[in-house]
This record gives C-alpha cells, structure tokens and sequence, in this order.
C-alpha cells in the first residue's frame, strides 16, 4: 500500500484510483473575490469521486475577529481554534465535517484545486492537525490531472456513508498571536510572510483594515514555489531558495502566516518537500494581528 504526505503526482493518482485502496479525493477550487465560483467549477468539472471542500463553509468557522472582521459570537462547540478571515474551526467540528463526507481514519486523502495549491493547502494542512498524515497534495492541480488524460465528471457525486472520523495527536503546530507576540524579536521565531510583495510592504491592502506587515516578517510569496507548469519546483531548488531566504535562521523556528492563514500553507508544503521539517502556521494571520491596534505593525 502506498502512502502520500505532501506531494502526488497525477500519473500516481490514476494508479492510486485504480489500485483500490481506500481513498478520498477532495476539490478545493475557491475565488476569493467569488466566493461560490469554486463551486461552480466544481459542479462543471471534477476528478471522479473528487468531494467538494469549501473554504468558507467546510474549512473556516463562520465567526470573525473583533475589530477586523466581526466579532467572535461562538463559544463551547462552536469556538473557532484560530482568529481571523478564515478562522479554523475547531477539531471537533472538523472531524464531524469530516465523517459526514464519509472521510475515514484508514484513508488515503488526495486535496487538489485550480488555483496554483493556494487553497487546497488549508485541507492538507487540517488533515495533519487532526491527526491524520496521509494526505497529499495533487502536484500541478486539476490542470495536472487534464494535462495526464485523466478523466472529468460534471455536477454532484453520489452522497457517501457516514464515517466516524476519530481526532488523533496534532501532527501539525498551530501558533496564535500571543505566542508570535511573546516570540517577536527573538532568534526562537522567524516568521515568514506568504503575500505578494505589495502588500507585505504596506502599498496595497485590499481584504483587510491596516496595511503592512509584523516587524521582522521575512517575506516570500507563496508562487514562488511554482514552476511555470504549476507544479512545485524541485526539492532541491526550494531547499536552496528557502536557505537563501533564512541565512543564519534555523528552519525549526519557522512561523508561516499570510492574510487569513490560507495561501500560507503552500510555503509550509514546500519547505517541507525541501527536507527542512515540518513548521508551524499561525493561522489567524495578518488579519487576525492587525485586529488590534496595540501590536506593533510595520511597512516597507
């Protein structure tokens, strides 16, 4: 039996399906300024079988931060685990969400999108923190998939027995902003920024309240682990690039973040098809930090 932890290519996926070995395949396509058009192309265009995860309704709690984006009304069962414009639901809620798609603890997940990894990293990500390592990221995308002759289906798949998802160790370290804020500063946390340069430097903010950055955020936009054909590049070029990035940093101390916590992830996939371990996401982000005008913020 082949097991997958970070990467899968398309050719491997086909052999996978056909092999019979207990699998779950889950579309992550999302529009950030859309919000339903992954869906749409969802329903227009799968991977047979492929479940329909949505980032706003599956994978994010349904509660912002205070100050930025709402305020946080749910408590008890419905605390989200992180803040944010994406906020993390807790464990619990997740693996519920996980048993109702028939997502089994024996079970090879395969995540994909059509967005460069942006948003199918978020369920790969939540898979390891509930406990579950085999689940990989389809290498190049449903693009991938096409590109390799595999076969599309169209409009919904037939509903699956419910499973009983069991949680399991965190296999995945989430960090909040008070332990970024008690860390900043110290050779314990390098924190690396996700965004697109323009808005790491604070000259454009369109999503959230403040522009800028947290001080001594080092900056790597998460395409940049992408070859032209939109797979990730060669373990060994990210291990050079992410070497270059840190200098003298230890890559154990690493702390990813973005806007909301999601395009972050692609960076945590890549350092870790590097070699460099497996590093810890603060998943409430730029948008949960800058929720309060008390922390220190930077530009340029």
């Amino acid at each position: 039996m082949n097991n997958y932890t970070t990467l899968i290519s398309a050719g491997q996926l086909q052999a996978l399906m056909q092999s019979g070995q207990p699998l779950r395949i889950f579309d992550c396509s999302f529009e950030l300024m859309q919000p339903h058009a992954g869906e749409q192309h969802y329903l227009a265009a799968h991977i047979p079988g492929a479940i329909y995860a949505d980032l706003e309704t599956a994978l994010s709690a349904r509660h912002g931060v205070p100050g930025a984006h709402g305020v946080i009304t749910a408590s008890g069962a419905d605390a989200p685990a992180s803040g944010g414009r994406h906020p993390l639901p807790n464990r619990e809620k997740f693996a519920t969400w996980l048993s109702s798609v028939g997502m089994g603890n024996g079970m090879q997940a395969v995540v994909y999108d059509r967005n460069g990894a942006n948003y199918c990293g978020r369920l790969w990500w939540m898979l390891k923190w509930a406990g579950h390592e085999n689940v990989a990221v389809l290498d190049g995308g449903l693009q991938a998939w096409q590109a390799a002759g595999g076969a599309l289906s169209s409009g919904e798949e037939p509903a699956h027995f419910q499973t009983n998802f069991l949680l399991g160790p965190e296999r995945a370290a989430l960090v909040d902003a008070e332990r970024v804020a008690a860390e900043l500063g110290r050779p314990s946390q390098t924190l690396i920024d996700a965004r697109a340069t323009p808005r790491f430097k604070g000259e454009v903010e369109p999503l959230d309240p403040v522009a800028g950055h947290i001080p001594g955020a080092l900056n790597r936009p998460f395409s940049q682990n992408l070859t032209p054909e939109g797979t990730f590049k060669p373990a060994e070029q990210l291990r050079a690039e992410f070497s270059a990035l840190l200098g003298q940093r230890d890559p154990a101390t690493v702390v990813h973040h973005c806007g909301s916590g999601v395009s972050a992830v692609p960076n945590l996939i890549a350092m870790e098809v590097a070699g460099l371990g497996r590093t810890a996401l603060y998943a409430g982000s730029w948008s949960d930090w800058c929720s309060d005008a008390n922390r220190p913020m930077a530009q340029g």
